[in-house]
């Protein structure tokens, strides 16, 4: 006889166990795999990321020192416009340093073709633009005669090399396998929210969840005992 108040309560307080369990599973909510859906769509909107933007500014330096160290070196020579007029209409590929500055022009407007303008998650531009630099001054210090010019002789032609190989390096080794791997973080991140989604439409309300009312332990029994005692 006492089986069954007993099997109730046991069932009533597994009832009363299992309800935090399920409240805690339906309160989980993709909040914050959201707000990093959205940082990741901000920094999209912005235009491109802060590595690239980063590599941007380093190819724009490229340029600008390269300018820098042919305007010395035309002043070094005995004046601006005399060197220049020398160096640019009257070009010799053995004595002049114009082609260093024209090949940073050159790296200049591809990479930031390709990858500010255009967006390009690719190495081929950079290996265009580098096999060319690299190949352009080997060239010019084994034929011409920089070496006998000076210092510039050896300035210019090692560091728009060292550039050049710098740029390939940081963006082979940082640009793109960063945004790659911020994009897999956001298709990851887009996926978990849509399974939060569908698996956790809303949050349930505590008012969802009730215990049916208790009954009397001895109710059973004191509905027995008066049945036999009314009996004859």
């Amino acid at each position: 006889m006492n089986r069954v108040p007993a099997d109730a309560e046991n069932a009533h307080s597994s009832s009363l166990e299992s309800c935090p369990s399920l409240r805690d599973v339906h309160s989980i909510n993709p909040t914050h795999l959201m707000a990093r859906i959205e940082s990741y769509e901000g920094r999209e909107k912005k235009g491109i990321s802060d590595v690239r933007r980063t590599f941007c500014l380093f190819v724009t330096f490229d340029l600008l020192f390269i300018t820098l160290l042919w305007i010395i070196e035309l002043n070094v020579k005995g004046g601006i416009e005399t060197t220049l007029e020398k160096e640019v209409l009257h070009y010799d590929y053995s004595s002049s340093y114009f082609d260093i500055f024209l090949l940073a022009v050159f790296r200049f407007k591809v990479l930031i073709l390709a990858y500010a303008m255009c967006r390009l998650r690719h190495w081929w531009a950079i290996a265009f633009t580098t096999a060319v630099t690299s190949a352009f001054l080997l060239a010019k210090v084994i034929i011409s005669q920089l070496f006998s010019q000076g210092a510039f002789g050896y300035v210019l032609p090692i560091i728009s090399f060292i550039l050049a190989w710098i740029e390939t390096w940081f963006l082979d080794f940082k640009v793109l396998p960063q945004e790659a791997e911020e994009e897999n973080r956001f298709l990851i991140a887009q996926d978990a929210s849509e399974r939060a989604a569908l698996l956790h439409p809303g949050v349930l309300s505590d008012g969802q969840f009730y215990s049916p009312p208790e009954s009397v332990a001895g109710s059973d029994e004191d509905s027995e005992e008066k049945q036999d005692s009314e009996k004859p």
